[in-house]
């Protein structure tokens, strides 16, 4: 079963406390990668009812699936829950909220625009990091509009970053930020490279945060053949 459709077909079929096992079943979970055909299956499938269930059984998969829908459906004044759930400590629920915001995208590119930018702005980094994550998906970005956004959200990423006090600029949440910023701003450049590469080249390196963020997206090989 490898298409979301037929997922999608599947979760359907079963009822709702049903859900739970067959999740954990199909997951691919212990492993090195979850099943995120299913978990996508599952954020166009759950509703409101359905997620509640997710997240009262509060394992890993089911929680990221819970992520997942709650984010495809995100949109500005109807996202308080997504952003916690980008602010969790399990990254696979972190993941959950990336993936169900490009599902978003997928079906609304200026909701999808809205909320990144909102969320690029805000006091967690694990929120603004789940904004950079989300836009900075090549398949997003086939147009100048929205590879505008993601260079924009990059940039913003990246000031709300060393803004931070620096005692608190390598706490874990912000090391989280700063590791996604170090390959997104290759992703978002790459798409349209000659505004996204002027906005790149004007970043400060004397500031060791950003010194390290440059070297990293310029060691990617979509951002070093245009450097």
């Amino acid at each position: 079963m490898a298409t979301v459709t037929a997922w999608a077909a599947e979760l359907r079929r079963l009822d709702a406390d049903a859900w739970v096992d067959y999740l954990v079943e199909h997951s691919g979970l212990p492993g090195p990668r979850a099943n995120t055909t299913l978990v996508a299956a599952a954020a166009e499938v759950a509703d409101a009812g359905g997620v509640d269930e997710l997240v009262r059984d509060g394992g890993e998969f089911p929680m990221m699936c819970a992520a997942a829908a709650v984010a495809r459906r995100a949109a500005p004044g109807r996202d308080a829950r997504a952003r916690l759930f980008a602010a969790d400590d399990r990254w696979r629920v972190r993941e959950g909220v990336a993936l169900g915001l490009q599902l978003l995208g997928d079906a609304d590119p200026e909701t999808l625009a809205t909320t990144v930018r909102m969320w690029a702005d805000d006091d967690s980094p694990l929120v603004v990091r789940a904004a950079v994550a989300a836009i900075c998906e090549p398949h997003l970005l086939r147009s100048p509009e929205m590879a505008a956004i993601a260079v924009e959200v990059c940039a913003r990423a990246t000031e709300r970053l060393v803004a931070r006090p620096q005692a608190r600029r390598h706490d874990s949440a912000a090391r989280t930020l700063r590791q996604t910023l170090g390959y997104a701003w290759s992703v978002a450049v790459a798409a349209d490279p000659g505004p996204g590469l002027l906005a790149f080249e004007a970043l400060d390196t004397a500031d060791p945060d950003i010194a390290w963020i440059v070297r990293e997206n310029a060691s990617k090989k979509r951002l070093a053949r245009l450097l």
